[in-house]
């Protein structure tokens, strides 16, 4: 079928996806320090879009310098919301407090992949998507909140749009891929013409 690459990502979603298109793969998950990452990049005024993508590059440079040869796949995804960089919730309160401020609003989802050969870069990609919230009411993002928790606290924005967190939305303009964290189609793509999966 394929050579494997190695995805350096514990996501569930982006290991389902690689694995329902049939791109063969193994999980190494990189151990980076995101949060710190993260939060020097913020302090010098880095774009949205360049914090993820430099995340992703973060990881695939982290799990390729351990094995040489091998193509090596890191991720990221952050969620801007009106210039402001949104994260996992730490809390249910975290969380309702998220939705709440961007219910009726719109915000943008940036989703990151870089691959690595031998320590060097190959490809990249960062594929966006524009979301506006609907008008949810406190009642509903409260026992919305209370019925994911153990799901959406692993979400950027405390949602997950394959889940019940698509009944909080009224516009999606951008792949659904890249809502799922991989710009999948442009992924393939550059897969099929570098011959690691067939065309």
């Amino acid at each position: 079928m394929s050579t494997h690459i190695l995805l350096a990502s514990g996501s569930e979603i982006r290991a389902h996806l690689l694995r329902q298109a049939g791109v063969a793969f193994r999980v190494e998950v990189a151990r980076v320090d995101e949060g710190a990452i993260k939060a020097a990049l913020l302090a010098e005024g880095a774009a949205p879009r360049d914090i993820a993508d430099t995340l992703a590059e973060a990881k695939a440079r982290k799990v390729s310098g351990k094995h040489p040869g091998e193509m090596v796949l890191g991720c990221d995804q952050v969620l801007d919301f009106e210039g402001t960089l949104l994260s996992k919730p730490d809390t249910k309160d975290q969380a309702l407090d998220q939705l709440k401020a961007m219910r009726g609003k719109r915000h943008m989802l940036l989703s990151a992949a870089v691959i690595y050969r031998d320590g060097e870069p190959l490809w990249r990609h960062v594929g966006q998507v524009r979301l506006v919230m609907r008008m949810a009411s406190d009642a509903y993002l409260e026992s919305y909140v209370d019925r994911n928790w153990e799901s959406i606290r692993r979400a950027v924005g405390a949602y997950k749009l394959e889940e019940e967190g698509v009944r909080l939305f009224t516009t999606i303009d951008g792949s659904y891929f890249n809502v799922l964290g991989l710009p999948m189609l442009e992924l393939i793509n550059y897969l099929g013409l570098q011959g690691i999966i067939e065309q």
